[in-house]
């Protein structure tokens, strides 16, 4: 098995990600760290246990799943973009459908904030916005909304500035949301015997890993 090429990009940041955790695994923490890597970059739990095994590390799934969510990852915090993009899309969790919203700085296409709700209501949404302005220092930055009336209301609300794009930073922000729409559906199966907040965990590292590899 060999890793895609933006997997061999990703896998040669040796310090990354760091594992707090370590001190009470058995597995070493380069492979902990390669397990991470591989399996939030491209491949599946089954090709990435296929890969530490050929290296001499026998772990099931399972296992690599839980590495991921003993991380926690989230996006660097107190990013100062000078515009913002949010949207939202729908995925299948437990086969249930739950809102997936996140956030995009368009002119570095790094995802900022990444959460996962049961539903899409006025008040999650300025929960979401919330946490945004607390992570990140956006309250001078323009929003870019797609005509999406619930945002633009809350943008009002919190008295954030927005305009209104179809084309331009739109267009690489709906790149960037493509790619996080591909990666949720390819990896479906592995929201199928999950609880939401391990499906948000994973997201939120995989918003890490996607910075990565920008």
């Amino acid at each position: 098995m060999v890793p895609m090429p933006e997997t061999r990009r990703l896998t040669g940041c040796s310090d990354w990600p760091e594992l707090g955790f370590v001190e009470r695994e058995a597995t070493p923490e380069s492979a902990m760290k390669l397990g991470v890597q591989l399996q939030l970059a491209e491949l599946s739990l089954s090709n990435t246990v296929s890969v530490l095994a050929s290296l001499g590390v026998e772990r099931c799934r399972s296992t690599v799943h839980n590495w991921i969510q003993k991380a926690d990852l989230q996006p660097t915090e107190r990013q100062n973009p000078n515009y913002v993009a949010v949207d939202e899309t729908v995925i299948r969790v437990n086969n249930q459908l739950y809102w997936l919203f996140a956030v995009v700085d368009p002119d570095t296409s790094r995802l900022l904030h990444v959460r996962l709700f049961p539903t899409r209501t006025s008040a999650l949404t300025e929960m979401f916005l919330t946490e945004l302005r607390e992570k990140h220092l956006v309250d001078d930055a323009i929003f870019l909304v797609d005509g999406a009336p619930w945002l633009q209301a809350a943008y009002h609300r919190h008295s954030l500035r927005f305009q209104h794009v179809t084309n331009g930073n739109r267009n690489t922000v709906e790149r960037v949301f493509k790619e996080l729409k591909r990666r949720t559906e390819a990896f479906a199966n592995q929201f199928r015997h999950t609880d939401p907040n391990a499906a948000e965990t994973w997201l939120q590292a995989f918003a890490v890993c996607f910075n990565q590899l920008i």
